[in-house]
């Protein structure tokens, strides 16, 4: 899980991993996160972030603390993803993220997506394959769950605790009964 960091850490070179949270719902942001890790570590992430329980996650989250030279974080919200399109609004979240770190790094890995303006080596299934990558997903995901744990107090009928905004029946039937609120993407099927 750290092949590819190794290339780069053998070379001097710092690594900053990210990824995204919240492509595929039906409401709420696109969050990225970003993860230099101290260059030697070890691989103590062993599955896609969304494999671990939500209580799992936020264990790694204080692992990846400690074992981290810097954590980023990069949101761009529903009314941003109806405007320039879900592909665009993961690539702005995760420049965002990448701006965040506020730390100097060498090369990007993300997980598929190509983020221009950086040396980034995106790769297929990136999450799985590469430590940096992984653990910028939980960061997003915890991070996300965060958010949509935080709309549900706002809009408790819509059930966002629960699915976090994905397509699913609980969901989709909230929307019949109820509409959409200023957090669903307009864009997107309904």
């Amino acid at each position: 899980m750290i092949r590819y960091e190794l290339r780069f850490w053998r070379d001097g070179l710092l690594v900053a991993g990210v990824d995204e949270a919240g492509r595929g719902p039906l409401a709420g942001p696109v969050v990225a996160g970003a993860v230099i890790l101290k260059p030697g570590t070890p691989p103590f992430l062993r599955v896609d972030s969304k494999k671990l329980t939500p209580k799992e996650r936020e264990e790694v989250l204080e692992e990846i603390k400690e074992r981290s030279i810097a954590i980023g974080t990069g949101v761009v919200d529903s009314e941003v993803i109806d405007r320039i399109n879900v592909l665009q609004a993961t690539k702005l979240a995760m420049r965002r993220a990448l701006e965040d770190l506020k730390t100097h790094f060498d090369v990007v890995i993300s997980d598929y997506v190509k983020v221009e303006g950086y040396n980034c080596l995106p790769i297929v299934k990136g999450d799985e394959r590469s430590l940096s990558c992984a653990c910028a997903s939980v960061v997003a995901k915890v991070l996300r769950d965060r958010i949509m744990e935080k709309f549900h107090e706002v809009y408790p009928q819509w059930g966002f605790a629960s699915h976090k905004g994905y397509p699913t029946r609980s969901h989709r039937e909230a929307l019949r009964s109820h509409g959409i609120t200023e957090i669903h993407r307009r864009s997107f099927r309904l």
